[in-house]
């Protein structure tokens, strides 16, 4: 398959990378609806987010949780939310997306742009908060 999200996993171009294990790897989108929003991506190559085998669908929620944690830490918002849309990025991913209201996690929204510093400065924060 080959996507930009395996490119990421085998770091082959860089990202704002916030952990990872052997499974998954979570990282800042750069196209962010609101600040924080996070990609969680299988380090396998699977298409199709329910194609994956139900160790992984369990699992995957499990390692967004402590992300979820340290979001809630991290900047301003209610809640985090979940969303798994799939079209962007033929590669199965779950956004991690914190919110203040629903309407916050409309992917019609307009995107937030970002300085790498901001980027940098964000990642940061959100690393340190995970313990």
């Amino acid at each position: 398959m080959g996507t930009i999200f395996t490119k990421i996993i085998k770091k082959e171009i860089p990202s704002y990378t916030i952990t990872e294990n052997e499974k998954f790897i979570s990282f800042l989108d750069i196209n962010p609806l609101t600040i924080g929003h996070c990609l969680v991506v299988p380090k396998i190559e699977t298409d199709y987010f329910f194609d994956l085998d139900e160790s992984y669908l369990k699992d995957i929620l499990i390692f967004s949780r402590k992300i979820s944690s340290s979001l809630i830490k991290s900047v301003d918002c209610v809640r985090v939310g979940v969303s798994v849309v799939g079209l962007e990025v033929p590669h199965a991913h779950l956004h991690l997306i914190p919110f203040i209201n629903e309407k916050d996690m409309s992917f019609s929204n307009k995107r937030i742009k970002m300085t790498d510093e901001e980027f940098i400065k964000l990642q940061t924060k959100i690393i340190n908060n995970l313990n």
